[in-house]
């Protein structure tokens, strides 16, 4: 079952987040990777951000959680995370598609670069890589990250995003 997160999950979230960003050991550059992944302060701070996390619950017991975040004009999908043991059943793809659903605002996501898995998830639900340029300014522009990982990461972005950035044909 889909639902938001709330003050009592905190602990099943980052336990989730540790978890399944073992995927991201060994891939991502070993300067961005820390122990444990993200840590109880980062992911606190990330909820007094605005991410407003929500979870897949089987059983009993949250399992996956995915996080959306209204900023300016954009929704963006922060921290993605599946425990390992749950993975590759579709859960990403029910709480992408739960987020996508209440969204107001055209979709952003950022990854890692070398995330190749990652970046064909969201490529199969219809999210495009963005130009490089593109996505410099887009990261400094609705994300806090430092410039090592501005060079290391990939946004992509829905079709409701890419359908704004498309010139105006109409005559006046």
């Amino acid at each position: 079952m889909v639902r938001r997160c709330n003050d009592l999950d905190f602990e099943a979230i980052w336990a989730i987040i540790n978890d399944g960003a073992q995927a991201y050991k060994g891939i991502i550059p070993a300067d961005r990777w820390t122990e444990p992944y993200m840590s109880r302060e980062k992911l606190q701070h990330e909820i007094d951000d605005g991410v407003v996390f929500w979870g897949y619950e089987d059983a009993g017991t949250l399992v996956a959680v995915m996080g959306i975040q209204q900023v300016q004009d954009v929704t963006l999908i922060r921290h993605a995370y599946v425990r390992t043991l749950s993975q590759k059943q579709g859960l990403g793809a029910l709480l992408l598609s739960h987020l996508r659903n209440i969204a107001n605002h055209p979709v952003l996501i950022g990854t890692w670069v070398d995330a190749v898995w990652a970046i064909r998830f969201y490529e199969r639900h219809g999210f495009q890589i963005l130009a490089p340029g593109e996505k410099q300014r887009l990261l400094k522009k609705y994300w806090t990250v430092p410039d090592r990982q501005i060079e290391t990461s990939v946004v992509l972005a829905d079709p409701v995003w890419r359908e704004r950035q498309q010139p105006s044909t109409k005559l006046s």
